[in-house]
Formats: C-alpha cells, sequence, structure tokens
C-alpha cells in the first residue's frame, strides 16, 4: 500500500518547504468557514466535535481559536471569517518531533504495548503503517483488541466493524476502510482490554480521543478543523498533537514519516 520510505531523513528547511508545497502545511485546502465553524461546533459541546472527550473547563469560541493559532497556526485573528487558513509548518515539525520523543521514551522503557489506529485511512494510514513497522521492529507488541466488533453507528444505516491491516486498527463498512471521527470503537476496545492497556496510544480523530479520555498516553494527528485534540493536550489528556492537513497524497507524508522515524531511532 505504501512505497518504501527512503532512509535519508529531510534537512528541517527541506521538510518545511515540502510540508508548504504540499500544502500538509502552510495554506491548507481545508476553508477559514470550515474551520470556524468546527470550533463553534466545540465551543457547543456537539459530541461529533468532542471525539470522546469530556473537556474540564468551559471553552468559548474565541478561547478556541486562540488555542488552535497558537498550536495549529491558524489565523489568529477574529476577523477573518472567510478564506484561506493556514497550518504553521514550524508547529507541525515541532510537534513530530515532541511525538518522536514520546515514542522513543515508550519504547526505550522494553517491550512496551501499543495500539494504532486511524480514522483517516485515505490520508493517515500511511503514516500508522510505517510507525507499526518501525516500533514493531523495535520490540513492541502490537495490540488488536476488540477485532470484528461491530456496532450501527448514526448517520450511516448499517453496521461497522473494527478490522486491522498490518496491525493498524480501522472501521470498516462492508469491505471497506472509512472515515470517521467516532470514538465508540476505542471504546469498546478500552472495554474489552479491560486493565490490560497499551502503554501507549498512536491515534487520530474518536480513536485518539477516547483513548485520552481514558487516561491512556496518547499522541495523535490533527487537521486545522478538528480542535477537540488540541483542547484534549491543553487539558492534559492528549500527550501530543501534530497539526497537519490529514487528507492530502499518501506519498506526500514520506517526508515527515522519514522525519518522524529519525527522531523516534535517534531518541532511544
Amino acid at each position: 500500500m505504501t512505497a518504501p520510505t527512503p532512509a535519508t531523513p529531510p534537512s528541517r528547511d527541506e521538510l518545511k518547504n515540502h510540508l508548504v508545497r504540499t500544502r500538509i502545511a502552510g495554506d491548507v485546502a481545508t476553508s477559514r468557514e470550515n474551520n470556524l465553524d468546527h470550533y463553534r461546533s466545540l465551543a457547543n459541546r456537539d459530541p461529533h466535535h468532542l471525539f470522546g472527550l469530556t473537556l474540564e473547563r468551559d471553552w468559548p469560541y474565541r478561547d478556541v481559536l486562540e488555542l488552535m493559532a497558537k498550536s495549529a497556526g491558524v489565523v489568529a485573528d477574529p476577523g477573518h471569517r472567510a478564506g484561506q487558513d493556514t497550518i504553521d509548518p514550524e508547529r507541525t515539525i515541532e510537534a513530530t518531533e515532541a511525538m518522536g520523543d514520546v515514542i522513543a521514551r515508550v519504547l526505550r522503557a522494553g517491550s512496551p504495548k501499543i495500539l494504532l489506529a486511524t480514522g483517516h485511512p485515505t490520508g493517515l494510514l500511511t503514516i500508522h503503517l510505517a510507525l507499526a513497522r518501525l516500533v514493531r521492529e523495535r520490540g513492541a507488541t502490537l495490540m488488536g483488541p476488540a477485532e470484528n466488533w461491530s456496532y450501527w453507528g448514526s448517520g450511516f444505516g448499517r453496521k461497522r466493524k473494527i478490522r486491522y491491516l498490518d496491525d493498524v486498527a480501522m472501521l470498516d463498512d462492508k469491505g471497506a476502510f472509512v472515515h470517521t471521527h467516532d470514538p465508540a470503537p476505542m471504546e469498546a476496545m478500552i472495554a474489552e482490554m479491560g486493565d490490560d492497556r497499551p502503554d501507549l496510544v498512536i491515534a487520530d480523530h474518536g480513536w485518539a480521543g477516547a483513548a485520552g479520555e481514558a487516561g491512556i498516553l496518547t499522541v495523535g494527528f490533527a487537521d486545522s478543523n478538528d480542535p477537540a485534540l488540541f483542547v484534549g493536550e491543553a487539558e492534559g489528556k492528549i500527550a501530543v498533537t501534530v497539526p497537519l492537513d490529514d487528507n492530502v497524497l499518501p506519498r506526500d507524508y514520506s517526508p515527515l514519516i522519514r522525519h518522524l522515524v529519525e527522531r523516534v531511532v535517534s531518541g532511544l
């Protein structure tokens, strides 16, 4: 599914230029209108935008925007209501490095249990597959709870179930891996695991939110229109959230993957 990842990571400047050129960061595809609409939805505690997190404090719309400007690099001006919005590539790189440091720390502890999951199989899956290979090679046990667990979720009218591809959990809909924000699959996985919990969850969307809410060490990826994980990080429930466009061509993530892998390896 993914092309072999070259061994040599890009320089910081090369990576920054690549992120902007491919619109993983910089001027991203997500519109300002969409971002602000989702920030209002989180401020209003819309469950679809909470990703399974229970917020400990009030997050008014202006506070969400201020946090997203700080954490992801969106335009801070509340008067900018339409058109182009941004992700700061420096913040993407810094958060990627912080994620690598967390993964390395967990691996250094020796034979950790790690769980990977993605709600964005058309984009972020390629990153999760690379991380699954890396941590497996470095002695981690990759967990696979609740495989084939199924449920009727709202909005799609038929059962979906948990399936794994190379130890990465996703949601399957009649043979197709699908995009989801739903925390319910991760909540089912946590319920099945009981006390046998992972030492680390690497995920996104509701998979990450539900894990962080359960008190599991969690790192994740999030787009500029998905503020929940950034709020979860601000409240201490998510260890690291990497801001990036979560649905560019999978091959475009390769330099970022190389940088992340190098950061993990250098920390071991």
